[in-house]
């Protein structure tokens, strides 16, 4: 019979036979049937082994698993109705962690920022592997797990690890959860019998606090720590300046006390006091009005009352007085008085508690719980207490008088009871590796703790005497304790007597003193460990398990200090990070920020709230003020100039912490981003974010100077987006046509600049093949530089200068068609595509063009470019040289370069000039006339044709006498259209010039450098690429 048919049955509830709920039964009975081993699974060694102990009747066979800290212990045991083999080992804490993934965990990765959205990983860390190996290993020979880890949010979280690893080896395997808050053999024999399911949602809260803390953390630490360092280097040079949304609220606590006594301004005050003296002692009868601030009128009071010094008793009350016995200890409790009254801190206390815990002396010490169970048997534990020297007296006297009786508070969290002895221990001292014990005071205070709750309150009778003089009331009060009680076993409460004379209502005394005496108000103290974790508490500010981390935090990284007397004093980073984002409007060092979110995953355990739902809501709250802390930086830097002297002047635009690596285009292998990154040793290169998993990477080659992602996209490669890249190219490096700064594509479209860049990783891409067409209307005259050969080649789109980049590439363009005609009216100009006449400018920007006039479109509509220096070549070579920009054409060329026989091509070159265009048709199908340009400039004396029509009924057919081309074998142009053989040649191509430009034309150009245009040498050998 299975857990539930089991209740079920016991508790007299009758099950309806439904058909599947018996298959359901009968499965799991068979399942559990087949169960003949078991791996039983602690959350530390110590625990893990006395589970055993006790089980086993300390019987249990020890074996050493894959880490030498974490052992194995074997026995058999009764369970699930059968004789089952039990495997119990443990892991250390956490198993798992949480980290981003690569590239983010590298400080200089990425900006601050992007560690809100990055994604984020669970693995294995490296000094944790061999408890993973051990656990897959066991798992394999078990048919179910246990998991006995501690019974709190941390413990169920670290359950669902150890689940998640063995069920990565035995998907099908059985799980269990073992829930007791104490290592005795009644407690751990009651979790066999009572095995559970783990609880997710528990899990789920955990989950969430890691994920939050790893992402706030991570980003604010490396954001303040990055800028400071730079801003006060010779003071936080070395400094990790960490953040966390519990250690700053803490930091906030101290600060805020430390504030408020700096603020503090002393008052002075004035009262009146009275003293009796007795044969006993004196007599202090305090003024009811307790004191004033003015001392006119205290003054006036006093002297009345000297006229006639004499005390009338007016009332005597006599009534029981108790001295409460202390609640149930939970963990904020155990923290406050271990650090008030022991002198040990909170995680010291904590340390030597788990340890306890783990040797079974004590219940678990995390609890939130100050009631005891009622099945909870207290007059067992106190009889275990009966054999000790010192209390086992007051233990028995407990038992003697009725039993215990102990008082319950108003807290408790389901899970655990109060803290409490579980065994008596003699030698303990004697096995202690401290010296100074704190083992066993901790212990013996525990023990003291327990039985005085268990006792009863102490009991005494309190005598108020109130007199009266001069109509001015005093008051007097003495004590008489009858029953100590609890206060014998407990030393830290002191409780005392304060004998006063038997005085009558209505007699008449003369006091030994009137006197006024004046003080000033005093300012609060600082905080101890004790009030800060008060304080913690009260805001929900981390839980009982983590006040003592969180304190040690702020400790260990100088935000606070600690006075001779264990205050604690902020220090000036910590003064400085809380005023500075305190002046920011976001006052980060409150709670309220933090005890949401706590509040949040205490709902989460309940299900009451999502998990994702409240990830989400917070991630987007924190980033939100992350991006506005950023963007008022420098009231960090002037609020820790206040502590640190005169903070290091950064430039606005230059960056204090790394930018945030943005994506070029998705890997061809794995299809992560990947970003631009530089060499160690200076350079560039494209890596994929899957690094090491994926090592596609293009290396920039060392001519590349500079390299940044361009805003535009490419329109044909794919996967999309691929953005262009803004390349800077050291001078002589890339052919002359190509610009020194060119925006290009490096997704392979550009088969010029993949041969320039060498990109092998293309190679191993699923790149689609671009149709025809689409490279056409895609590709540009500088990204492709047409490598003109034999074959029909379709001549790539044009450039047009960026602004602030002379001939960047920035758009999709098509083609460009043959400009306009320029009507013949005596002032011919240099006219642009439009049409329209092209404005003159001159280079500003610093490079080897500096200075260097050229033409552009005086509208910027169309891309019309032309150097200024360029027309006596053009006109001899027919063709622009270095970077200018070439009319396109090739087999298929735009509409004006056909023949009068209807195929398309450009005429001959050198056909004769004349008014009738030399044969040359315009668009109208009618003989072109032949014009030359008269107006001064770069064109002045130039050819051209155009339609032969007045000019408001032209076509719009132009073109450059001087550009008519021979045709190659095939009839297709065969001409390099740059005019520059280097050129070709660099990139493969087979295309050669013709030997003469015109019929006329009887000597050969000699050949010249393309980089400085001079003959007599190449670019190999010439002075300016040296």
């Amino acid at each position: 019979m299975n857990f539930q048919a089991r209740l079920f049955a016991s508790c007299g509830v009758r099950m309806l036979p439904q058909p599947w709920r018996l298959f359901s039964r009968a499965a799991e009975d068979m399942a559990l049937q087949r169960i003949r081993k078991v791996l039983c699974v602690a959350e530390k060694n110590d625990a893990a082994r006395g589970i055993a102990d006790l089980l086993s009747n300390s019987r249990m066979r020890r074996r050493e698993g894959f880490s030498k800290f974490n052992k194995i212990y074997e026995y058999d045991y009764q369970m699930f109705g059968q004789n089952v083999t039990m495997v119990m080992t443990s892991v250390s804490g956490h198993l798992l962690a949480h980290d981003f993934k690569l590239p983010f965990r590298r400080w200089h990765s990425c900006n601050p920022l992007a560690l809100f959205d990055a994604e984020i990983e669970k693995y294995c860390p490296e000094n944790y592997v061999d408890i993973k190996k051990t656990l897959e290993r066991e798992v394999r020979q078990c048919q179910a797990l246990v998991i006995w880890t501690d019974c709190d949010r941390e413990g169920e979280n670290i359950g669902f690890e150890i689940i998640h690893v063995c069920k990565a080896v035995k998907p099908n395997l059985q799980v269990f959860r073992a829930r007791f808050s104490e290592i005795t053999l009644h407690a751990v024999r009651t979790a066999c019998e009572n095995l559970t399911q783990p609880d997710q949602k528990t899990s789920d809260a955990v989950d969430v606090r890691q994920e939050l803390d790893l992402r706030i953390g991570a980003a604010f630490t490396r954001f303040q720590t990055l800028r400071l360092r730079k801003i006060f280097p010779d003071i936080l040079a070395d400094q990790l300046i960490s953040y966390g949304s519990c250690q700053f609220p803490t930091l906030g606590f101290v600060v805020e006390r430390f504030k408020a006594i700096q603020a503090f301004v002393p008052e002075a005050f004035y009262k009146i006091k009275v003293t009796h003296d007795h044969d006993d002692g004196s007599v202090v009868f305090n003024w009811k009005r307790n004191r004033l601030f003015n001392h006119t009128a205290c003054l006036v009071l006093y002297q009345m009352c000297m006229e006639d010094p004499v005390a009338t008793v007016v009332e005597v009350v006599s009534k029981p007085k108790s001295k409460w016995r202390p609640l149930p200890l939970d963990t904020v409790e155990l923290e406050k008085l271990a650090s008030r009254k022991l002198k040990i801190n909170a995680k010291e206390t904590m340390r030597i508690a788990e340890k306890l815990y783990t040797q079974g002396f004590i219940s678990y010490p995390r609890t939130e719980t100050n009631v005891f169970p009622k099945e909870l048997n207290l007059s067992a534990l106190v009889q275990q207490q009966t054999q000790d020297p010192s209390w086992g007296a007051f233990a028995q006297r407990i038992l003697d008088q009725g039993g215990p009786t102990p008082r319950s508070g108003t807290k408790s969290d389901q899970a655990h009871p109060p803290i409490h002895p579980t065994k008596y221990t003699a030698n303990l001292q004697a096995s202690l590796t401290r010296a100074d014990g704190n083992e066993q005071r901790l212990y013996e205070f525990i023990v003291r703790h327990f039985l005085a709750c268990c006792s009863q309150d102490a009991k005494g009778q309190e005598t108020t005497v109130e007199i009266d003089i001069a109509n001015e009331r005093f008051i007097a009060q003495g004590l008489m304790i009858l029953a100590r009680n609890y206060l014998e076993v407990y030393p830290y409460e002191k409780w005392s007597d304060k004998v006063i004379p038997l005085y009558q209502k209505g007699s008449r005394f003369q006091p030994t003193t009137v006197e006024m005496v004046d003080g000033e108000t005093s300012p609060p103290l600082l905080l101890t460990e004790a009030d800060l974790i008060a304080l913690m508490e009260k805001h929900g500010i981390g839980t009982d398990a983590t006040h003592a981390e969180h304190i040690e935090t702020i400790k260990t990284r100088m935000y606070v200090g600690l006075t001779a007397d264990q205050r604690f004093l902020p220090g000036h980073l910590g003064m400085g990070l809380v005023e500075g984002y305190d002046s920011m409007g976001y006052e980060m060092s409150k709670p309220d920020l933090r005890a949401e979110l706590e509040a949040d995953l205490k709902l989460i355990c309940e299900g009451k709230k999502d998990k994702s739902a409240v990830l989400q809501q917070q991630v987007q709250k924190y980033k939100q003020v992350f991006i506005e802390a950023v963007a008022r930086a420098n009231k960090l830097d002037q609020a820790l100039a206040q502590y640190f002297g005169e903070a290091t002047e950064i430039a606005e635009q230059e960056e204090v912490y790394p930018a945030m690596p943005v994506s070029i285009r998705k890997c061809p292998q794995c299809n992560n981003d990947m970003v631009l990154k530089t060499k160690k040793n200076g350079g560039f290169y494209l890596s994929c974010t899957g690094y090491p998993a994926c090592k596609t990477a293009a290396w920039f080659p060392d001519f590349v100077l500079d390299v940044a992602r361009d805003e535009s996209v490419c329109a044909v490669c794919k996967p999309h987006p691929v953005h262009r890249l803004k390349f800077k190219f050291k001078r002589g490096s890339v052919p002359p046509v190509m610009p020194l700064e060119f925006v290009g594509c490096i997704g392979g479209c550009d088969e010029m600049l993949t041969e320039l860049l060498d990109l092998k990783y293309l190679h191993r891409s699923s790149q689609p093949a671009s149709s025809a067409s689409q490279q056409a209307n895609h590709l540009q005259v500088s990204n492709s530089f047409n490598r003109a050969s034999g074959e029909n080649r379709h001549v790539r789109g044009t450039t047009n200068p960026a602004p602030g980049h002379l001939l960047s590439l920035s758009s999709t363009r098509a083609p460009r068609p043959a400009p306009p005609a320029a009507p013949d009216d005596g002032n011919n100009t240099v006219v642009c595509n439009c049409g329209n006449e092209a404005l003159l400018l001159t280079v500003r920007k610093e490079g080897p063009n500096q200075g260097r006039q050229f033409y552009k479109c005086s509208a910027s509509t169309c891309n019309f470019f032309l150097w200024a220096d360029q027309q006596s070549e053009d006109r001899s070579n027919g063709a622009p040289r270095g970077p200018a920009l070439p009319q396109p054409f090739a087999g298929r060329g735009p509409a004006g370069f056909q023949r009068p026989g209807g195929g398309r091509g450009p005429e001959l070159f050198g056909s004769n000039s004349s008014d009738s265009g030399g044969g040359t048709v315009c668009k109208c199908d009618q003989p072109a006339v032949t014009r030359t340009v008269q107006k001064d400039g770069p064109n002045k004396g130039r050819q051209f044709h155009t339609c032969s029509k007045p000019r408001e009924q032209q076509c719009g057919f132009f073109q450059w006498a001087d550009e008519n081309v021979a045709p190659g074998p095939s009839g297709d142009v065969s001409l390099n259209h740059f005019g520059t053989s280097g050129c070709s040649r660099g990139f493969g191509s087979k295309a050669k010039r013709p030997s003469s430009l015109s019929p006329g034309a009887t000597a050969k150009k000699p050949r010249t450098c393309s980089i400085c245009h001079q003959p007599g040498h190449t670019r190999k050998t010439c002075p300016q690429n040296h």
